[in-house]
């Protein structure tokens, strides 16, 4: 069954001038414009396209690919101002996104600003739209990730302890500022690592892994950058957090955790031009 707001799979019926008929199920024959049409497609062919609703209320169907698909969050540039009516978001096709102005959060948005926003299909209107008021759309369930389980983040906004995520696209966590030794662009899509589920369904963040598990982990990421590299890197306690973000994608006092231990185990040297392989490895002892 074709999905409003969704990429689909859909088998070509037929072609016409217009472009192709698509099997839509209880939505009827849906079109692809010709100029959409990939090349070498034909009929009998099942195609990834996305259904949603054109200018004049039709179901029609594309192949473009939207940012964000009905039940995201996404981060988009605000295009253009409609008074009363709202503001039109580029979300990745030729057809802009509506943000009813019901649904715009805060004053004085204007062309060329970016929102973070939910996509979700209008009960009234069966039109797909967005909303700023992101939070009643986040899950109400207690989450059950486990500690240290890598998950996906969309960073929504800064506060005083640090930046607001949303996990998973799903529930909503904090990523403290205390543990991030750079800062975070809102919009930003990071993997990042579950610290704590707390009572209240909120989640402590991290964008490295806890404890013992991440100091071996970032160990081997480290030591496998070396060796890739020839032995030698020009890092160090004087980088820059962007630097060693760039390189390892750690965090800085990540990456110190990391080669402190691998010194401490004699498999590099630190010096102030950067790290290098240590001449001499520690023998593993047979058993």
């Amino acid at each position: 069954m074709a999905i409003i707001g969704k990429r689909n799979q859909l088998t070509v019926l037929k072609s016409a001038p217009p472009g192709f008929y698509l099997d839509g199920g209880p939505h009827g024959e849906l079109l692809l414009p010709g100029a959409l049409i990939p090349e070498g497609a034909k009929v009998g062919d099942t195609l990834d396209v996305f259904l949603y609703r054109d200018s004049e209320d039709r179901l029609v169907t594309t192949t473009e690919i939207p940012h964000a698909q009905v039940g995201e969050f996404a981060y988009l540039r605000v295009v253009s101002v409609a008074p009363r009516i709202g503001v039109f978001l580029d979300w990745g096709l030729s057809k802009d996104l509506l943000l009813p102005i019901r649904e715009i959060k805060q004053e004085g948005v204007q062309q060329g600003d970016w929102l973070v926003v939910y996509v979700y299909l209008d009960a009234k209107t069966d039109r797909i739209v967005a909303s700023m008021r992101v939070k009643r759309h986040l899950s109400t369930t207690l989450p059950a990730y486990a500690e240290g389980q890598q998950v996906n983040l969309l960073v929504t906004g800064e506060t005083p302890l640090g930046y607001n995520a949303i996990v998973e696209n799903a529930h909503f966590g904090l990523l403290y500022h205390n543990d991030i030794s750079t800062p975070l662009g809102i919009g930003l899509r990071i993997d990042g690592f579950v610290r704590a589920v707390r009572d209240d369904g909120k989640i402590d963040l991290s964008l490295d892994r806890a404890g013992h598990q991440r100091i071996d982990v970032n160990t081997e990421v480290v030591f496998d950058a070396l060796k890739k590299a020839g032995g030698r890197l020009p890092f160090h306690d004087d980088s820059t957090p962007e630097e060693i973000r760039a390189a390892f994608g750690l965090s800085k006092k990540a990456f110190k955790q990391a080669i402190g231990s691998l010194f401490k185990e004699r498999r590099i040297m630190i010096t102030k031009h950067g790290i290098r392989i240590a001449d001499t490895q520690p023998k593993s002892v047979s058993k």
